[in-house]
């Protein structure tokens, strides 16, 4: 490109995605064509819009289709926390890597929907704009999909960080042991003879309190995992209310 020079700078939490020249104190000059949105530059540097707050030339905030003029100086913020999606009921949509992510937001009754089958990008961005669910992922390719309906990188490959980062950016309502961490479906108390079928003789035995998913049919009960998944709410819960 060699249209008009511009100068960018970067919040630090946007700087993993771009290159070292972009991480300095000092805005780092950028050329480019004269004509593309400050969008559809930021997203060529290598930062999902996902991520994106404000856009701020010369002290005025913009939007994403503002077109640079030559000279500005132009401030990337990182969006706000809490990160309010207005539109629809707050619901996620997990790629194929994020499994253990979408069990664990399951467990504390934040609906997240996910299949351990890959059904592809585009896919995913359609069911996205389909049912309004904000697409979670790692993978930037998959956020510049303009047919999503929003988005959020997922900015840690551990599920303990993952959790703490998702909860901490979107503040979902928390109703532990309100969903199936299998399918998504809502859980609702079940009476012990009406899951006898499903249940081993040691666990009919030692075991009287139960709950069965009225999607899938699978039955919970406080079995050997449960102190391990209690500490999960606990934290999640202490983590929401600090």
């Amino acid at each position: 490109m060699n249209g008009p020079e511009i100068h960018l700078s970067f919040a630090p939490e946007l700087h993993l995605f771009v290159a070292s020249v972009h991480t300095t104190a000092a805005p780092a000059p950028v050329v480019t064509d004269g004509s593309s949105t400050l969008g559809h530059v930021v997203e060529s540097l290598g930062v999902p819009l996902t991520e994106v707050g404000r856009l701020v030339v010369d002290g005025a905030e913009v939007a994403v289709s503002h077109v640079p003029g030559a000279g500005e100086n132009i401030e990337v913020h990182a969006v706000e926390r809490p990160q309010r999606i207005a539109g629809a009921p707050l619901r996620f949509l997990l790629d194929v890597h994020l499994g253990t992510l979408a069990r664990r937001l399951r467990l504390l009754g934040v609906d997240a929907a996910y299949t351990n089958e890959d059904p592809g990008d585009a896919a995913l961005a359609a069911l996205s704009a389909k049912e309004r669910r904000v697409l979670l992922s790692r993978d930037r390719g998959l956020l510049r999909r303009r047919e999503i309906w929003a988005g959020a990188f997922v900015y840690s490959d551990r599920p303990d960080d993952q959790l703490r980062d998702v909860l901490g950016r979107f503040a979902p309502t928390l109703a532990p042991w309100t969903r199936c961490t299998a399918c998504n479906g809502r859980l609702a108390d079940a009476d012990k003879n009406s899951v006898r079928e499903h249940l081993e003789h040691g666990t009919q035995r030692t075991y009287d309190v139960f709950a069965q998913c009225t999607a899938c049919g699978r039955v919970y009960w406080r079995g050997a995992h449960h102190a391990r998944l209690e500490a999960i709410v606990e934290k999640a819960l202490r983590d929401s209310t600090a």
